[in-house]
């Protein structure tokens, strides 16, 4: 049993947590809304649909991701209120889907990642750069990848009922499954990213003045995405270092803090909230988009302020000439 104060840290880490995973779910609305309502009205240039795509599948993953972890403080709050239980099958497998989740989170950005590097190393294959490639992928990878988690998991009894944390979750002094884990959804997408941005990087190099202006403008700003959402994948990395010390506490001394699911989790919740917004600035594509609705609701309620003054000023007028024909 963990005592009062633990609880009261753990109610605070919960409560914080769904705040953050509450404004996730709301901005993620928001832009994947703007990002459909943009491709459903044929706003969007041609050249810019794949890169809008993939972006809607970032933002709906993410979506779908908060909500789960959103569901995870929940009930870590209504058990430490209420002391209750919450071990099902249901949650075991709310605890294997938020990992899968977790992976195509990060799978989202490879694709992003894979499609710059045929942008600019591959530019002649047709095939690659197909719109309709990209907007099955993810359904392909998730197909792929869901039994071989689950056949690494399972066995290893990765995703257990945590009773202090009420919540289903892998438990960190599993060392093997938590090892497999973070090998199969963290290290294998960051690598496939490094990897592209290291073979993008060399192939600009070794291409040097030979390309034509236009061709390595587009290929600088590809290498430029790449590098940011390298950089925000890192964040992300960096972020669960405070679970990671905990885990080589435990090795070292044999003491599980009480805590440490939730204390594992706070920084993924700031993360998602992070990185709703940061995309926004990341991808110049997406940013356009975005802010040119805001733009056209700005300007029509400007044209109707104008319309509305213009209308006033008409009524004026018309008022004084009546007026003035009453008295000839």
């Amino acid at each position: 049993m963990i005592n009062n104060q633990t609880k009261i840290n753990g109610f605070i880490l919960s409560s914080v947590s769904l705040g953050f995973n509450t404004f996730t779910c709301l901005i993620s609305c928001i832009v994947f809304l703007i990002i459909i309502y943009h491709l459903y009205y044929n706003h969007v240039k041609r050249e810019d649909k794949i890169t809008v795509v993939l972006c809607s599948h970032i933002y709906l993953t993410i979506l779908i991701y908060a909500p789960l972890l959103s569901s995870m403080n929940i009930r870590s709050i209504l058990g430490d209120l209420y002391n209750q239980s919450f071990d099902s099958p249901w949650c075991i497998f709310s605890g294997y889907l938020s990992l899968v989740m977790t992976f195509m989170l990060y799978m989202t950005f490879v694709n992003q990642a894979f499609y710059r590097l045929i942008r600019v190393v591959y530019s002649q294959n047709r095939r690659l750069q197909s719109l309709k490639l990209y907007i099955i992928l993810p359904i392909i990878e998730i197909i792929i990848i869901t039994p071989i988690l689950l056949c690494v998991l399972i066995p290893l009894n990765g995703v257990t009922y945590l009773p202090n944390d009420h919540f289903c979750n892998p438990t960190f002094t599993n060392i093997p499954g938590i090892l497999s884990t973070a090998v199969i959804v963290y290290i294998c997408p960051f690598c496939c990213i490094l990897f592209i941005y290291i073979h993008i990087t060399r192939f600009i190099h070794q291409q040097g003045n030979i390309q034509i202006l236009v061709i390595k403008q587009r290929q600088s700003r590809d290498l430029l995405i790449i590098r940011r959402i390298l950089i925000i994948v890192n964040l992300l990395l960096v972020l669960g270092i405070p679970g990671m010390v905990f885990i080589f506490m435990f090795i070292i001394t044999g003491e599980e803090n009480p805590l440490l699911a939730r204390i594992a989790s706070f920084p993924v919740s700031v993360s998602e909230a992070g990185l709703s917004v940061a995309l926004l600035f990341s991808i110049p594509q997406l940013k356009k988009y975005c802010s040119k609705l805001t733009n056209n609701k700005n300007s029509d309620a400007c044209q109707s302020n104008r319309a509305r003054h213009s209308t006033n000023v008409i009524d004026y007028w018309y008022s004084i000439i009546l007026y003035y024909l009453q008295f000839q």
